[in-house]
């Protein structure tokens, strides 16, 4: 017979019992806003009433969610991957199916289904080397240092959980940019290493100074040990583009004070301004002479999420690792396969990106012009996006170079963020909260990226369509005239 205690047996897990680590963990792409505007959005659909008629979710990077179409020529590849009695269908063409079939043969049982090995399946690899060495323009690269990730995002915890080690003073200090991508501060925070700020200068569009590198380091080193600086480029959530002689600089600090470098380059093929041009980290370090290139350890990372295909749902990605020590090389591997392997149909998808359609081939044609219509779609939006923000009171836009994101920076009135820290509320976050209630517009608050004290700011998307974009500008911009008044910062 159970006995009376049972009824009041506790719980196990409790916040109280609950790994400390993850409690640490924040995440404001999917913070307490976006949950906020999924709670309105329901209500909305319930036949209650708001000023406004709809949610605008631009809070994420999620381009299909926006309304952008799949190209064409991936979704029939992963498609004939998938079912490939599809493979006798004259409506899929040639190009497409003898990609297919190649995927297959490297797929055990010749089936999407099966396990690929951990690194990821080896046809798609080479095909990754491939385009590495062309996007290079001939620096060289072994399909055995390529690994495909769940995602840029399982690769770059691979990385930190390597590199993370030590007590106290000599516990691993990972260099972030501020603002950040907060998978970084994640990361760090639920493996309790120690995240050390450099800060991107905002009056400088975002630019990266070796200066400041250098202070947070000398900084970092009185209570950790530094050991791996991450670069995101073009940025997340800044949209900047680093030029060479930027990257040159990075990459002889690393090897001056023997860190590793990862790189995250998911927006490579997300450049608008004409006069700005993705360098690779890696063909930036070949350029610096073998002395670089055969030492400084670095690890690149991309995904099928970004760029213009925009495939966020297959959580498909790839590193390329150079410079490792052969042994802990060995103790990664170990660590890969623990996870088995990623989603086969997400390496599939990644196969297209760095294997397109060429010219002399069918699908080339309707292949160029999807990618030219969603790349130059994007270019307009970064424009538009930069001109109606900077026109309003009060709103300052750094132009959106590349990525999919402006980060502009916001005024609050001194009576605002009272009001803020009276509810216990960062500024933005109250300013972000207030333009949900009153638009419908979910944007994130600059604090979840991280900004220099006293500034503030919120991240948004520019996918939506140019109408939606036009209205949602246009509705932050009548918000915020509002709330100045309101807390009379305008007479």
């Amino acid at each position: 017979m159970l006995s009376a205690h049972s009824s009041l047996r506790e719980k196990t897990l409790t916040l109280d019992t609950l790994n400390p680590q993850v409690k640490a963990v924040e995440y404001a792409v999917r913070g307490p806003i976006v949950i906020k505007a999924g709670e309105i959005e329901r209500y909305l659909e319930e036949g209650g009433t708001k000023p406004f008629s709809e949610v605008i979710k631009a809070n994420i990077g999620d381009a299909h969610a926006m309304g952008q179409q799949p190209i064409t020529f991936l979704r029939q590849v992963v498609a004939l991957c998938t079912f490939p009695e599809l493979m006798d269908s004259p409506s899929f063409p040639e190009d497409a199916k003898w990609r297919a079939r190649r995927i297959l043969q490297g797929c055990g049982g010749h089936s999407l289904g099966s396990y690929s090995a951990s690194p990821g399946v080896e046809c798609i690899r080479k095909d990754i080397a491939a385009y590495i060495e062309q996007r290079d323009e001939g620096v060289p690269s072994d399909w055995e240092n390529i690994y495909l990730t769940t995602g840029a995002s399982d690769g770059i915890m691979t990385i930190l959980r390597l590199l993370v080690s030590g007590k106290d003073s000599s516990r691993t200090g990972v260099m972030i940019p501020i603002p950040q991508y907060p998978l970084y501060s994640a990361a760090i925070s639920e493996m309790d290493a120690v995240q050390v700020n450099y800060y991107l200068d905002e009056d400088n569009c975002w630019a990266l100074d070796i200066n400041e590198l250098y202070r947070a380091y000398q900084a970092a080193k009185l209570h950790c040990q530094p050991r791996v600086i991450c670069i995101i480029n073009p940025g997340n959530p800044t949209g900047q583009v680093q030029s060479k002689k930027c990257i040159e600089e990075v990459l002889h600090f690393a090897y001056e004070e023997n860190l590793f470098v990862m790189s995250d380059e998911v927006y490579q093929d997300n450049v608008y301004t004409p006069d700005c041009q993705f360098h690779s980290f890696k063909k930036v370090l070949y350029e610096m002479g073998p002395e670089y290139f055969n030492s400084v350890e670095l690890a690149s990372f991309h995904s099928t999420s970004k760029g213009y295909t925009g495939e966020c749902g297959f959580r498909g990605g790839y590193m390329e690792v150079i410079n490792m020590d052969p042994e802990v090389k060995a103790q990664m591997v170990k660590l890969l396969s623990v996870r088995l392997c990623p989603p086969l149909a997400g390496q599939a998808a990644m196969d297209v990106i760095v294997n397109p359609p060429q010219p002399d081939e069918h699908s080339y044609k309707q292949f160029r012009q999807e990618k030219s219509s969603v790349l130059g779609a994007l270019a307009d939006k970064a424009k538009l996006t930069e001109q109606i923000l900077n026109a309003v009171p009060g709103i300052k836009c750094n132009p959106v170079q590349g990525a999919m994101y402006a980060f502009p920076r916001i005024f609050i009135p001194p009576k605002a963020v009272e009001e803020a820290k009276a509810l216990g509320m960062q500024p933005d976050m109250f300013y972000c909260l207030r333009l949900l209630e009153e638009t419908g517009i979910c944007v994130v608050p600059g604090s979840g990226f991280g900004q220099k004290d006293g500034t503030y700011h919120f991240r948004m998307t520019i996918l939506p369509s140019i109408e939606k974009l036009k209205v949602l500008l246009g509705k932050v911009r009548d918000f915020h005239i509002r709330f100045l008044k309101e807390y009379s910062a305008l007479e």
